[in-house]
């Protein structure tokens, strides 16, 4: 499979809600969305990787497909919102670098 951007996933959703989902869902519906797919992603970690036990339906869930969900709501929202995330994602980085490059190095509780 070829490796794609995110300017290209946006082009790619952007497509496929033109050809398959008739139309956007607005903004405050994908945003419901979205809290529900970041519930079910929650829901596998807390079962997988915490303490609360699994439920029978539980086993068959797939985390790597919940957090596909949870990117596809993200890029509508993006779409809807004249937002490039691709751009966007590398001003957040630079400011995350600018704010943070010593931080987290000198954190005594991320220090062995």
């Amino acid at each position: 499979m070829e490796e794609i951007t995110i300017n290209k996933a946006q082009e790619i959703v952007d497509n496929w809600i033109k050809t398959f989902g008739v139309r956007y869902f607005s903004e405050l519906t994908n945003m419901a969305i979205l809290t529900e797919e970041v519930g079910e992603v929650a829901r596998i970690i807390s079962r997988k990787f915490g303490e609360q036990s699994e439920k029978k339906f539980d086993v068959n869930l797939d985390l790597a497909d919940e957090l596909a969900d949870v990117l596809f709501v993200v890029i509508c929202l993006a779409n809807q919102t004249g937002i490039d995330l691709e751009k966007a994602l590398i001003n957040n980085i630079n400011k995350k670098t600018s704010r943070d490059k010593q931080r987290h190095v000198e954190n005594k509780k991320l220090i062995d």
